[in-house]
């Protein structure tokens, strides 16, 4: 799926657009680098976004943190602009910035004036081509990761759980290592290692560039040619290559027993095809049942655990659809004091077992097509959340039309469609079921 460019409008001269979307057009820079523009016009301000097509799932063997590292390393500097002064402009410009690594990608963004836009391409550029890096800058870096793993994981039982249930879900596919690395492979990554990919992947067709607010399309081509279309190409855009997790044939089980423990907690998530992976429209039953069946106070799971049983006083669930590969579907319930982890889950397996007779009512169909499409359309007001839809998605292989007909697709979800993937995904040799709790 990556080795095809994955702009179906890619040097498109026309604008996309339609009456229940913004204006977007999107083109390619010789070198390869894929730009899309999000017309905003309502602030005089400016989102840019540069995203990598690689994820902590591309991290090479034995060295799992290393996109997360480098991520952290990109705010170092080149000879040009020395650590700190990137970070230094956007604050005195007024801006805002950050970063962040998933599975399938890095993104770095600014948000500014849109008269600053040519600054943030220069100095992003600068960095795509000449990250400087020294022994005694990643040595440092690297400490603060390891901090900051031991904060987020070492210390928190919940995260525990988390990497145990994935890592016992994908017992092949690197989406069951944590995108911040295993501790014993951060302590031994070094400069080395962040040079070596960082030349392997922070390449003009290796990125997307996204510009949302206000600006037009002819004026951001022209500034990404001044900046990012200096930069000269490395060949073919570099190959994801990772293992395909086997199909699932027995269920697993996890626990944590920590003291630190305040609340119980059981969670359970099942191997589902992603929207990329999925046959047909299972992505979009799954969205859908996902929302219906664990989507807030009025979903099918709190009426069954909260309201009716009173065994818990949470539950509730979620889909991962945007994945290069098979994804989680995952639900969760909080027990009440005098219910046990175990009663807890032989009421969710009976409520599992009764979502196609039960929980598929066409009032609760509707409904929650509506939340997902309101939510959507409640994002479309903010021109950073639609650069990050666009980017998420243009990064993981999906397309801008694809994007744009979203919302249709979620609508035309069927009430059989829903049965099918309730019955094919949700059942127990796809899934790995986890309890948190308190330690004696």
């Amino acid at each position: 799926m990556t080795d095809t460019p994955v702009l179906s409008a890619a040097r498109r001269q026309a604008p996309l657009s339609d009456d229940t979307g913004p204006e977007i057009a999107s083109f390619q820079l010789d070198n390869g680098l894929d730009l899309v523009v999000i017309s905003d016009r309502r602030v005089p301000v400016a989102t840019h976004m540069i995203w990598y097509r690689n994820g902590s799932a591309d991290d090479p063997i034995g060295q799992s943190g290393i996109a997360h590292f480098l991520e952290h390393l990109m705010f170092k500097g080149t000879e040009r602009h020395p650590a700190g002064e990137f970070s230094q402009v956007v604050s005195g410009l007024g801006g805002q910035e950050n970063a962040f690594t998933s599975y399938d990608y890095t993104a770095y963004f600014q948000r500014v004036a849109k008269e600053h836009l040519a600054t943030m391409m220069e100095f992003e550029s600068d960095r795509m081509a000449n990250l400087m890096l020294a022994d005694d800058v990643v040595a440092p870096e690297r400490d603060v990761v390891l901090e900051e793993r031991r904060m987020r994981v070492e210390t928190d039982p919940g995260a525990q759980l988390s990497e145990a249930m994935a890592s016992a879900l994908f017992v092949h596919h690197p989406y069951g290592i944590p995108i911040i690395g295993w501790m014993h492979e951060i302590e031994a990554l070094d400069r080395a290692h962040a040079l070596d990919y960082y030349k392997r992947f922070y390449t003009p067709e290796n990125a997307i560039l996204v510009v949302a607010g206000d600006v037009a399309e002819d004026e951001v081509r022209r500034l990404a040619d001044a900046s990012y279309g200096r930069i000269t190409p490395r060949g073919a855009r570099p190959q994801r290559i990772r293992p395909r997790e086997p199909e699932p044939r027995a269920m697993r089980r996890v626990a944590v027993a920590d003291p630190r423990v305040e609340q119980p907690l059981l969670q359970r998530m099942y191997l589902a095809p992603s929207s990329l992976t999925a046959q047909g429209r299972d992505a979009f039953a799954l969205e859908v049942l996902a929302e219906l069946v664990g989507g807030g106070p009025t979903s099918y799971l709190y009426r069954k655990l909260v309201l009716e049983r009173g065994v818990a006083v949470n539950a509730g669930g979620w889909y991962m659809s945007s994945a290069v590969d098979e994804t989680r579907f995952a639900v969760y319930a909080v027990p009440t004091p005098e219910v046990s982890l175990d009663q807890l889950e032989d009421m969710l397996d009976r409520a599992i077992a009764g979502i196609v007779d039960e929980a598929l009512d066409e009032k609760s169909i509707a409904r929650a097509k509506t939340q997902l499409i309101a939510e959507t359309t409640y994002a479309a007001d903010s021109q950073t959340s639609m650069a990050r839809i666009y980017g998420a998605a243009l990064a993981i292989g999906e397309t801008i039309d694809s994007v744009r007909s979203w919302p249709a697709d979620i609508e035309a979800v069927t009430h059989a469609e829903l049965a099918e993937v309730a019955r094919r995904y949700l059942v127990p040799r796809r899934a790995v079921t986890g309890h948190l709790l308190k330690a004696g």
